[in-house]
């Protein structure tokens, strides 16, 4: 089945709707979001991407993240996708937003107009095994010491979240 995404102008005002994987070969922005779930010792909920995704599988990567579909708002999209990923829901908060663009595996690039979510969540997901294949909980500190060392071993929009917005969204 054809999934379609929404293109965005620099402000994210949506242009058209477009084939999500010719968005990603030709490199066109697009909105996105990412959400950041943290539990009560403030630790991150990270989860490996599954080998099969269309790009940047096994490499680990935020709680969730995904794109909002046409006539879909942003808050029914990261509730949408956490379920769907993860297996559970919780309240989500807007922290930031970031335009970036990288070039990824299999001759793909995101170039994304994301929009970054942060909350608490207790408990342990059910993980959809065609989303994600592990998750685990890190603290802060040695998230930010292994992704330094470790880079190759993380999304490249993670990389960008940790290393350009770690202040304003990993602080208590």
């Amino acid at each position: 089945m054809q999934e379609n995404i929404i293109i965005v102008d620099e402000f994210d005002n949506q242009i058209w709707v477009w084939e999500k994987m010719e968005v990603h070969e030709k490199a066109l922005l697009h909105r996105a979001f990412s959400i950041l779930v943290f539990n009560s010792k403030w630790e991150l909920m990270l989860q490996q991407r599954d080998l099969s995704k269309y790009h940047s599988g096994w490499l680990w990567t935020n709680t969730c993240c995904s794109h909002p579909r046409e006539n879909e708002t942003l808050e029914n999209a990261i509730h949408r996708r956490l379920q769907e990923e993860m297996w559970f829901d919780t309240e989500l908060t807007k922290k930031t937003q970031f335009i970036y663009k990288a070039v990824l595996d299999k001759w793909l690039t995101e170039h994304e107009y994301l929009h970054v979510y942060k909350w608490f969540y207790d408990d342990e997901p059910k993980l959809n095994r065609e989303e994600a294949m592990d998750y685990r909980w890190i603290s802060t500190n040695d998230l930010k010491l292994d992704i330094q060392k470790n880079k190759q071993n993380y999304t490249a929009w993670f990389y960008k979240i940790v290393n350009e917005h770690f202040d304003e969204l990993f602080g208590n």
